[in-house]
Order: structure tokens, then C-alpha cells, then sequence
């Protein structure tokens, strides 16, 4: 899939790549799956990056509407999940 990651030009270098490992966090958890543990320490560098909630519902979205995978139901899922178990989502739509 060739898409875009959102970034804000206020990010520095090291920014840009946390939200980008992120957002392939996400992507994991759909292509392949990834472990709770992981995505959340994903999550976790991501939201010192993007601390608001609105912020952070903006990128989200922007990125769900690129490439279909929603952030969200991802870091809810893996709230409900135990530690160290792997968090598999099921594609919402095909781009």
C-alpha cells in the first residue's frame, strides 16, 4: 500500500519516526498481528508526541482515511487484551 503518514512540520526528526512506528504498529496489528505489549509501547511514545486528544483524533483519523486501518479500535482492543498477547484485527474495508 502506498500512502502518506501524517506529520505536523512542528515535529522534530525523532518525532516524525515515533509517529511513523506507530502507525506501523497499527498496521501490524491488522496485516499480521502484534503483541499488546508492543503496540502499547508504541502508543505510549506516541502520545508524548501528540498529547491532546483532539490532536490525536485528527492524525488518527487522516491515517485511518488513508490507508483504512483505524488506530482506535486497535488501542481498544488491546486495553481488553492480557499482557503479552497478541492483538489481531480483521480489515475494514479494502483500498
Amino acid at each position: 500500500m502506498e500512502y502518506q503518514y501524517p506529520c505536523s512540520q512542528h515535529w522534530t526528526t525523532e518525532e516524525i519516526i515515533a509517529v511513523i512506528d506507530f502507525f506501523q504498529a497499527v498496521e501490524k496489528a491488522y496485516e499480521k498481528g502484534i503483541a499488546r505489549d508492543e503496540f502499547m509501547s508504541q502508543y505510549r511514545r506516541f502520545k508524548k508526541i501528540v498529547p491532546g486528544k483532539a490532536e490525536e483524533k485528527k492524525v488518527a483519523k487522516e491515517f485511518e482515511e488513508l490507508s483504512g486501518y483505524s488506530a482506535y479500535l486497535v488501542f481498544q482492543k488491546a486495553q481488553q487484551a492480557e499482557d503479552n498477547k497478541m492483538i489481531f484485527m480483521k480489515s475494514q474495508s479494502s483500498l
